[in-house]
């Protein structure tokens, strides 16, 4: 690890201002052309030859001799959330910010494709995959895929920013270490009426309260407990008159589950169930079912792999860390390949702790540095092919 230290002792600055200029500048998923720019830009200046991904944004970039490759991920987009941390480099962008660290991520890989490069020969093959759109459902990683990222490579890697765990830890986890996650938008339509009547009529909004309390009641008593499935509305929309029964009305929400094969059973179950709620009520519905994003489930070798790269940067380094209900596309890449993502810590260790996709979300840079030796570690740690 001579190598990245002495890369950092030079240039980890340069990499904080990398991450700091793309904070300032955020862009929303599959928008990200100036992110996808300043990649290609600085992989090109160390003599590497960086593809653009077919949608026009997103980098893929081969080194190391030929074989199976490591393959490892950064996200670049950011979020449609407006900023609030008051830092000097908050976004200029009305409306969006990089409150989720996808800004750290990009830096944090560009910094490992400079130290790879100046490696000479590796012992490994790697691919370096800077993935557009992780925001947005079904995400820009099954796009990737559809590109052929995953073709010829033997284990896909990826680091996530945490701000529930300390700087200089990497929190690892064989099996899932997140959730899946799909969207539910459910429309209901009735002829109306005056709420004196609601037995002329079929009444939307009895209905609507009757599928959001039934729904998630129903799935807790036909799912397995055990497999973590949670079902929450976030969005009820109905009417406008206090004496008038509504003729349409909308549900939106998620149902998430920890479990990959519950998750093919969602989609049918919640089909029927809604149905059964609605049959007595007289309420027509349109349910559209969006399939989100499968668990990301950490296949026990390369967490392994992941953990001795991490133990490397220092005896502390390591950490159990729990399943998420959140969601993450990275999950498309292990459908076809096995792999592994940790967790980076960067809470600072002082204050409180903010959450992701929170508008006062920030990190403690230290912690790049902890990413980088982490994700070299796995090529220049790796035994030769």
């Amino acid at each position: 690890m001579d190598l990245v230290d002495a890369w950092l002792a030079t240039h980890e600055t340069e990499m904080i201002g990398w991450r700091r200029d793309l904070h300032a500048h955020p862009e929303l998923s599959r928008q990200e052309h100036r992110t996808t720019e300043f990649v290609m830009a600085e992989l090109t200046s160390v003599g590497l030859h960086p593809q653009r991904l077919p949608l026009g944004t997103g980098v893929v970039c081969d080194l190391g001799p030929a074989g199976p490759r490591i393959a490892l991920r950064a996200d670049m987009d950011a979020l449609p959330i407006a900023e609030r941390t008051g830092l000097p480099f908050t976004s200029t962008i009305d409306g969006v910010s990089h409150s989720c660290g996808h800004d750290a991520h990009t830096a944090i890989l560009v910094a490992v494709a400079k130290i790879l490069a100046a490696a000479g020969d590796l012992p490994v093959g790697v691919r370096l995959v800077f993935q557009a759109a992780e925001e947005v459902m079904p995400g820009g990683a099954r796009d990737a895929v559809e590109a052929g990222v995953t073709q010829g490579i033997s284990r896909f890697f990826a680091l996530h920013c945490d701000p529930k765990l300390e700087v200089g830890k990497v929190g690892l986890r064989v099996g899932p270490i997140t959730s899946a996650a799909d969207h539910i938008d459910l429309q209901l339509h009735s002829p109306g009426g005056h709420t004196s009547r609601p037995h002329l009529t079929g009444d939307l909004v009895h209905a609507m309260g009757t599928v959001i309390t039934g729904l998630p009641a129903v799935l807790s008593r036909r799912i397995d407990p055990r497999t973590g499935t949670v079902m929450v509305w976030g969005s009820v929309h109905a009417g406008n008159a206090a004496n008038a029964i509504p003729q349409e009305g909308r549900l939106r929400g998620t149902v998430r589950t920890g479990d990959h094969a519950t998750w093919a059973l969602l989609e049918p179950l919640v089909t029927e169930v809604i149905a059964g709620l609605l049959a007595p009520l007289g309420v027509r519905h349109q349910l559209n079912y969006h399939r989100g994003v499968p668990p990301v489930v950490n296949d026990p070798e390369a967490t392994e792999m992941l953990r001795r790269s991490a133990q490397a940067v220092g005896p502390d380094t390591v950490a159990d860390t729990a399943q998420s209900g959140g969601g993450e596309d990275f999950s498309w890449y292990l459908e076809h390949v096995p792999g592994s993502m940790g967790r980076l810590g960067v809470w600072s260790g002082d204050g409180a702790q903010v959450d992701l996709h929170q508008p006062n979300f920030d990190l403690d840079e230290r912690a790049m540095a902890v990413g980088v030796r982490t994700l070299a570690g796995l090529v220049l740690g790796a035994p030769a092919a």
